[in-house]
């Protein structure tokens, strides 16, 4: 999500954003603003549809249809082509992470949580702080402070769900039962199973599911008690843990054989696990 431009000295400045994760058809940023109550703010236009997460300070939200004061725990809308500007009046700065979709996407995570009219965009600017959004908001501001794991994809998907089912009143009843859906999932268990440490994304799970990536998130973790993720992750660290005790390989080769892009993130995933480090783990097992 593109905040506003604001000028500051007769020179236009923006909000600092830094890229968290990306996929096929989304994208998450963190977006850090350090503007104030003399900062002017300019029309500013959404290019895709997005949702941003306010983790921290405050904001005004403004376009044609209304007004909003955004708080941490609420999400700020954006609909494709929709004119807007941000203002900081009373307090300085705030701190966000911004969800971004692309329009085909969107709709089809849309019209998979039961709204028929994605493509008209969101009738509100802003969802409240509300008990339905807050599991969504403590795991990213997790992941954000780096003291928890970062599903993003399945928080992107999760998140647009769960905003168009509030924006448009709906319910978000229970999964529907898909038809062989157990066979489609035991499929895709046997596929992480063989290969726990390969480059498994949420889209490719849901691809050998033959079911959308919505629906596949909701039936998998109904089936299993678990998001793909959390099944995925667990996967690895069993499979991690199983070749600490039985095999010589280095802690650095092992966490990049079970797909963890680097030393640190597994070090702590694994004491998360199993309470100790992987080189303790070893020397206690031995």
């Amino acid at each position: 999500m593109a905040k506003i431009a604001v000028e500051k000295g007769g020179v236009s400045t923006r909000p600092t954003a830094r890229l968290l994760a990306k996929g096929d058809g989304w994208s998450v940023s963190e977006v850090v603003c350090t503007l104030g109550p003399r900062d002017r703010p300019f029309e500013e236009r959404h290019g895709c549809p997005s949702i941003a997460m306010v983790v921290a300070g405050t904001f005004q939200y403004r376009s044609r249809s209304g007004r909003e004061l955004m708080t941490p725990g609420s999400l700020m809308l954006g609909s494709t082509n929709q004119c807007f500007e941000c203002g900081h009046e009373h307090e300085t700065g705030d701190r966000c992470v911004s969800f971004s979709y692309t329009q085909e996407f969107f709709e089809r995570l849309a019209a998979d949580s039961g709204s028929d009219a994605a493509g008209s965009g969101f009738k509100m600017l802003r969802l409240p702080p509300v008990r339905g959004l807050s599991p969504l908001i403590a795991q990213a501001s997790a992941a954000l402070s780096g003291s928890g794991d970062a599903p993003w994809e399945e928080l992107t998907i999760q998140l647009a769900a769960k905003a168009v089912q509030l924006d448009r009143g709906l319910s978000g009843g229970p999964a529907s039962a898909e038809p062989g859906a157990l066979a489609r999932v035991t499929r895709v268990l046997r596929m992480v199973e063989r290969h726990p440490g390969g480059s498994h994304t949420l889209r490719d799970l849901a691809r050998e599911a033959r079911l959308s990536p919505y629906h596949f998130l909701r039936t998998f973790q109904r089936l299993t008690g678990v998001t793909p993720h959390q099944y995925l992750l667990r996967a690895r660290l069993r499979t991690a843990a199983t070749r600490l005790i039985t095999g010589r390989v280095k802690i650095l080769d092992l966490a990049l054989d079970s797909g963890f892009g680097d030393i640190s993130n597994f070090n702590r995933t694994f004491r998360a696990e199993f309470g100790v480090s992987p080189r303790a783990y070893r020397a206690q097992a031995r």
